[in-house]
């Protein structure tokens, strides 16, 4: 995993920007703390931090196809997984090859296919192509969007990114917020294409983005379709077991400590024990992958149920850790470091972005940190709630028969931090239009059933815009660590498949995940094979709250804030008894405090 920064301009020479590209390279030290590097040509600057997993001596980048005079340079991050079998086709064309990498892989396949490369990797992934022959920029994103990519003009062309940080050391680019920047963040939206910055988007999932001397050019490479589904329950079980498994199996590849995030939920506990078993396929009998879990001192003591949990993890996740035969260990966080200024900071500059979730993010900061002490790549159950419709709104009929996305249902206005009403932003009615286009672009099969057209909806919506923001959340927070965190369920093979599976059969046993629990019977305990769905914990410690209410004052004492905040509606938040604090009013307050380090640390210029 790496970060990846450079610019195009076709009015400069890039030759004499040396001290630029170093500079947007160096915010990316984080992402990629193993090597560094830069290249320079007339037209581009194109810079790499690599954290080396594969091919540890090989590998570096930018990469060009020779060393000198090079028609082509890349800089690329995450991993195909399927560049073995690549690297065999490429030779059959006659390729030759340097190094053992996916990277030059990669490199090979544009050379070999131009920009129709991206309908042939797998994998999760990011990378910018200069061509030096055709003087063309190609930047390409991961179907699923794992990996993060930003664009934003300059003069003469384009700069691009992993990370926002990275384009704000460009001399033509400022942190700037506008009212629309305001309206994607705090709708809860999870828009794809536009961010809270002004003039920086998104290269969207499964796209891909051109820029030569006649201009930019962006299309869709890849987008979830509606097909018709003939195999039965047992054929249909059966598949979705081979293509978790063979997802599982292609991402165990690295030349570097190797983990699973194990939650002792269904999603990370299948996960691990397919790994588990590969493993010991690869290794012997002995071999023992490691597992990890995350959980808080006052847990046991004062778990409180809400809207999102169900049940204290860590039991499910150390019977699970036993049965599967792992070298299992829980991280307990005291939930006071939770309110740690440079902990919270840490998070907030991890993720360029005012919208998080609290104590649950830095809890996640510090959780990758103790894991990166052993391990540099882990894997993650992230997805199966979107691939099998675990969540609760694909099951509640006031969910699927509101005219709104699910999850505000969930979260909603009580989660979201509450605006300055004089800042009109009208965020109604961008909800409103935003589920209307969101809904027309939902692919749907001939014959479906109001209930099948409904809840194809739901997991498009989740697939496509939920899951988004999850994805963002763990790679910032991981590559702020320095960790590389895999997600097989958001393999695209599996994620089509499933999304094909009509919801009768999707919830054959009256379930969430029916599909996926099958795959995980007699691979589990019972206990986890049958647990009710539950979301990342958070804690419930009133010191906490008590400390969380006077850093929320705190920021509500800064100019900057109050412009942005409505202080009415968030009174009865700072005035609630700590130990009486419900969740969503909690949310409000985190996101309080999460505005003024943003504020503090970016500076931006509020163009309102």
């Amino acid at each position: 995993m790496c970060g990846i920064t450079g610019w195009v301009s076709f009015h400069q020479d890039a030759r004499t920007q040396a001290p630029v590209i170093e500079a947007m390279t160096a915010t990316l030290t984080r992402r990629g703390p193993d090597a560094a590097g830069v290249w320079l040509g007339e037209r581009a600057a194109i810079g790499h931090r690599r954290l080396a997993v594969i091919d540890l001596d090989g590998g570096a980048q930018p990469m060009t196809d020779r060393p000198e005079r090079p028609d082509i340079v890349l800089t690329y991050s995450g991993e195909v997984y399927n560049h073995h079998a690549l690297r065999t086709e490429l030779r059959a064309r006659g390729h030759t090859f340097r190094t053992r990498s996916d990277t030059e892989v990669v490199l090979r396949a544009y050379a070999e296919w131009g920009e129709g490369l991206a309908d042939r990797l797998d994998g999760m992934f990011a990378f910018a192509v200069w061509d030096q022959r055709a003087q063309r920029l190609l930047l390409v994103r991961d179907r699923l969007g794992v990996k993060p990519l930003f664009w934003a003009a300059v003069d003469g062309g384009i700069a691009f990114a992993s990370e926002p940080k990275a384009l704000f050391a460009h001399p033509e680019i400022r942190p700037r917020v506008d009212a629309d920047g305001l309206r994607e963040a705090y709708s809860l939206l999870f828009n794809t294409g536009p961010t809270v910055w002004s003039g920086i988007r998104e290269v969207e999932p499964g796209a891909l983005l051109v820029l030569d001397r006649d201009g930019i050019r962006e299309r869709r490479y890849w987008q979830l379709e509606a097909r018709a589904h003939d195999d039965d329950r047992e054929t249909t079980v059966e598949r979705i077991r081979e293509l978790v498994g063979s997802a599982a199996r292609a991402q165990l590849e690295a030349d570097v400590p190797l983990c699973s995030l194990l939650s002792g939920g269904l999603d990370s506990t299948v996960l691990t024990a397919l790994l588990a078993d590969e493993l010991r396929l690869r290794e012997g009998r002995d071999a023992r992958i490691r597992s990890h879990a995350v959980d808080y001192s006052d847990q046991a003591e004062r778990f409180t149920g809400d809207i999102l949990r169900t049940g204290h993890d860590t039991p499910y996740a150390t019977e699970a850790g036993a049965h599967l035969g792992t070298d299992h260990s829980t991280v307990v966080l005291d939930p006071r470091t939770l309110l740690d200024p440079e902990h919270r900071k840490a998070v907030v500059v991890a993720r360029d972005s005012p919208i998080g979730v609290g104590d649950m993010d830095t809890s996640l900061y510090l959780l990758f940190g103790e894991i990166r002490r052993h391990s540099t790549v882990a894997l993650s159950g992230e997805a199966a709630d979107e691939v099998f419709g675990g969540y609760p709104w694909f099951h509640h009929p006031e969910a699927l028969a509101a005219p709104t996305f699910p999850w505000l249902l969930v979260t909603g206005d009580e989660a979201a931090m509450p605006l300055n009403p004089e800042l009109d932003l009208r965020i109604p009615e961008f909800r409103a239009d935003t589920y209307a286009s969101a809904l027309a672009a939902v692919p749907h099969t001939d014959g479906e059933t109001p209930a099948e057209h409904r809840q194809r909806e739901m997991q498009h919506l989740s697939l496509t815009r939920w899951l988004r923001q999850l994805l963002h959340r763990k790679d910032r927070l991981s590559m702020a660590q320095e960790l590389e965190v895999r997600v097989p369920y958001c393999d695209h093979h599996l994620v089509e498949y499933a999304f094909s599976v009509p919801w009768a059969l999707q919830s054959f046993d009256g379930r969430e995940k029916s599909l996926l629990r099958a795959v995980g019977t007699g691979l589990v305990p019972d206990s986890v094979l049958h647990r009710p769905k539950n979301h990342y914990p958070a804690t419930h410690h009133p010191d906490y709250n008590r400390g969380l209410q006077q850093l929320a004052r705190d920021a509500l004492a800064t100019e900057r804030v109050r412009t942005l905040a409505d202080e009415t509606r968030l009174k009865p938040c700072l005035d609630t008894p700590p130990g009486q604090l419900e969740w969503g009013h909690r949310l409000r307050l985190e996101r309080v405090v999460d505005l003024a380090l943003w504020l503090d640390h970016h500076r931006p210029e509020l163009a309102l």
